[in-house]
């Protein structure tokens, strides 16, 4: 299927690694030009020439951002001040007990996750309304509707974006400019699955065993009782991120693997 994506051109957020690495590859294998940011130079280097090595004609270019500063956000939005989708991944969790998640953490979590992609918002959408088309999405989590005990600080910013979302796609009201969110489930990324790996290594066990155990423990409503992959939660972006996807605006799309039981 051709996703017509084509002559467009795509900013995606912490994509040197996971779900935006899988994501910026996808795109750029369906012919759109990609941005690459990540927190350091060598990182992004890295991941186009990964990238360039799957897809040769694959048109890149890259920044190393750190989406937590406002300035570093905003001497990006300098160098590329227009892109047809902007996909908002960038992203960081950390199991902490509540009462020990300071104000400072509190911060940190909502510069990173929420407003790194509320600040491009602010300058991208109004750009897209004005061109009449666009993609803007927010990569969210199923922690966005059933909190983490273990880490409410994350899941509270994942539930922002959803609302972020959902308001900004109201002001797209009657254009061909849409947002959206996705609901990722529990998924194998690079940090994941390293730390699969040390509690493998801790625990004396098999990294099968600890994954068996992780979704009979903590996700048990999981329908697949596996992670997802990157590609497959990348799957659902692209396809959202393209023309073909123009009836689709300001949903929530779950790849959650089925963790969330509600209907709607």
């Amino acid at each position: 299927m051709d996703l017509q994506l084509k002559a467009k051109t795509a900013l995606v957020t912490g994509s040197t690694a996971g779900i935006g690495y899988a994501t910026a590859k996808q795109l750029a294998a369906e012919g759109a030009e990609v941005i690459i940011t990540g927190r350091s130079l060598s990182r992004v280097n890295e991941a186009m020439e990964r990238i360039k090595k799957k897809i040769p004609e694959a048109q890149l270019k890259g920044y190393a951002v750190d989406f937590s500063q406002k300035d570093s956000i905003a001497k990006l939005l300098q160098s590329e001040p227009e892109v047809d989708i902007l996909i908002n991944n960038v992203g960081i969790f950390e199991p902490k007990e509540f009462e020990s998640i300071s104000d400072e953490d509190w911060s940190y979590f909502f510069e990173v996750n929420v407003l790194s992609g509320v600040r491009l918002s602010r300058h991208y959408f109004p750009v897209m309304l004005q061109k009449n088309w666009g993609r803007i999405l927010f990569i969210s989590s199923e922690s966005a509707v059933q909190i983490p005990e273990e880490m409410i600080h994350y899941g509270t910013t994942k539930t922002a974006q959803l609302a972020v979302a959902r308001g900004l796609a109201e002001l797209s009201k009657g254009t061909q400019v849409t947002v959206n969110s996705v609901l990722p489930g529990p998924t194998k990324s690079e940090g994941v699955e390293g730390f699969v790996k040390d509690l493998a290594t801790q625990q004396n066990k098999s990294v099968e065993t600890i994954e068996q155990e992780f979704f009979k423990e903590a996700r048990p409503t999981s329908l697949i009782q596996r992670f997802t992959s990157t590609d497959e939660v990348a799957h659902m972006v692209t396809y959202l991120a393209s023309p073909l996807a123009s009836a689709t605006n300001g949903a929530a799309i779950r790849a959650d693997g089925g963790v969330i039981k509600t209907i709607l």
